[in-house]
């Protein structure tokens, strides 16, 4: 049983990876300005060393670190100018650096120990090439070329001693170590570039993939590849990892947008199995700790996390397998899962009133991750008055005027068409909007300047002089917008040329009135 719990520990600067030793008990962490070792207590992180000592330059600015997973006192990173540098922590001088190739040409994306050779390392540009290096012999042993730009990921295979997987564009490679010239197979993963791969640590058959379509996809590569299973997120796949000791669990982390950590029930490829929103900005690594409970993570926002299962958000709880819809019309659709259908159709038997309809069933944990297919049902409305009807949406939707005439004769339509519809409140609205902004009547604007100096008792009287006058223009703004109706009943409206004023000059003849106003409340 798991007895770890959440905390974090946070660092002087964004962090791009992290690696964890063969047994789980301490990581590494790096970024452009942090490379360090931290050892995993029950309660908290806590530092053993940091490898950034000496002359600091581009070698040290870490994209990716990875532990030697057979001598717990190697590691292996690499840098964007292009180095791959490893580190012997025996050492006794203060600088654990050990040794610094630097046979690539540019940036270098990953690194990868294998799984059962200590001496064996291999890498992934931006150049285009993935080497194999020979730690004993300090040199590159194989030089693979993909004929691309760039590879993203490389790593070796955990069941298959010659075989290890690449990245680069939309293609996955697979490659022996003792064929250099020509990758073993290749296929088409994604609609866009490839950024992470995995192999799944049980199933031998099995590899994700994830990119920038924003899905992570499950092959069986035994014979020819063929998808298993698709899982479609939000944005774009930076980082997928398997969850140990259990086979349809993957985790994942996207390179924007979205901060949380997912892990993923293949079988249910729509909503996760558990997520992690602790990070505040996007998570750049994932690494388990042999516990399929607790996992670690690195992010851009400077923190390193360990995770617990028991803290995790579960989304799958609150979300309802049924679905409802209603369109404009009043019309009810309805969709439920046949595995939920039919068995409620076997155990109610002769539905009656009184029983509880199968969609308000809640589903049993089993049937919340597995996909199943589902039956969509629609209820018209047949009912002229039934207030679940939104025809009057569609009418004035048709017959809204919202341009081409003056304003206050587009509002007097709109109002008379929501009239007819009986939509009384959204008329008034409309009246409301022509007796703001399209009467003849300008709005004025009530500024009121004061002089910091001025005594208390003149304020007050200067106070009580806006109120006057507030109330003395808000009665003349109301009887000048009322209309003038005729004996007979008709408004009477008098041409523009000699009613209306220009804005400027009616706007000057009220702000003159207020100013004298102002200063005679003032004296």
């Amino acid at each position: 049983m798991s007895v770890g719990r959440t905390m974090l520990c946070t660092q002087e600067g964004p962090l791009n990876t992290i690696s964890n030793n063969k047994d789980a008990t301490q990581c590494a962490v790096a970024g452009r300005n942090v490379f360090k070792i931290f050892s995993i207590e029950d309660e908290e992180f806590v530092e053993r060393m940091s490898l950034r000592v000496g002359k600091v330059n581009l070698n040290l600015s870490c994209t990716d670190v990875a532990w030697n997973p057979v001598e717990d006192h190697i590691l292996a990173s690499a840098a964007t100018n292009g180095a791959l540098v490893t580190w012997n922590l025996n050492k006794c001088s203060k600088s654990k650096q050990d040794h610094i190739f630097t046979d690539h040409k540019r940036t270098v994306n990953k690194v990868s120990f294998h799984p059962t050779e200590a001496h064996l390392l291999l890498s992934g540009s931006l150049d285009g090439t993935i080497m194999l290096f020979d730690l004993r012999k300090k040199e590159v042993s194989s030089v693979f070329r993909t004929g691309t730009d760039c590879v993203r990921d490389v790593s070796f295979s955990p069941h298959h001693y010659f075989t290890f997987m690449a990245t680069h564009d939309n293609i996955v490679d697979l490659w022996d170590l003792r064929r250099t010239d020509k990758y073993e197979r290749q296929f088409t993963a994604h609609n866009g570039p490839v950024f992470s791969c995995d192999w799944h640590p049980e199933d031998k058959r099995w590899i994700a993939t994830g990119g920038r379509d924003k899905t992570i996809k499950v092959w069986d590569i035994q014979y020819r590849p063929y998808l298993e299973h698709t899982i479609q997120t939000i944005a774009s796949i930076a980082r997928i990892k398997w969850r140990p000791q259990r086979k349809y669990h993957i985790a994942s982390c996207s390179q924007v947008v979205d901060f949380s950590i997912n892990v993923w029930d293949v079988r249910r490829p729509f909503i996760p199995f558990a997520a992690f929103n602790e990070h505040k900005d996007v998570t750049t690594g994932i690494a388990w700790r042999h516990d399929p409970h607790i996992f670690l993570s690195v992010s851009k926002d400077s923190t390193l996390y360990q995770h617990v299962f028991r803290d995790a958000v579960r989304p799958a709880d609150t979300v309802s397998p049924i679905g409802l819809a209603l369109n404009i019309h009043g019309d009810v659709s309805h969709a439920i899962s046949d595995k939920l259908e039919s068995t409620e159709t076997a155990k109610a038997g002769n539905y009656q009133s009184t029983k509880v309809p199968s969609f308000f069933r809640p589903p049993s944990r089993s049937e919340l991750f597995k996909s199943a297919n589902s039956q969509v049902q629609v209820y018209q409305n047949c009912g002229s008055k039934n207030n679940l009807s939104m025809d009057w949406f569609v009418i004035s939707a048709k017959k809204y005027q919202l341009s081409g005439k003056p304003l206050k004769d587009l509002c007097e339509h709109n109002a008379a068409i929501s009239e007819h519809l009986k939509r009384y409140d959204v008329a008034q609205s409309w009246h409301m909007l022509k007796s703001l902004y399209a009467n003849d009547t300008v709005q004025i604007q009530r500024t009121y300047t004061m002089d910091s100096t001025t005594d208390y008792s003149l304020r007050n009287n200067q106070d009580k002089g806006k109120q006057r006058l507030e109330n003395h223009i808000d009665y003349e703004v109301e009887k000048s917008t009322k209309q003038v109706v005729d004996n007979s009943g008709a408004s009477v409206i008098q041409s523009d040329s000699e009613t209306d004023m220009s804005d400027y000059e009616h706007e000057k003849q009220l702000s003159n009135i207020a100013s004298g106003l102002v200063s005679a409340h003032g004296k």
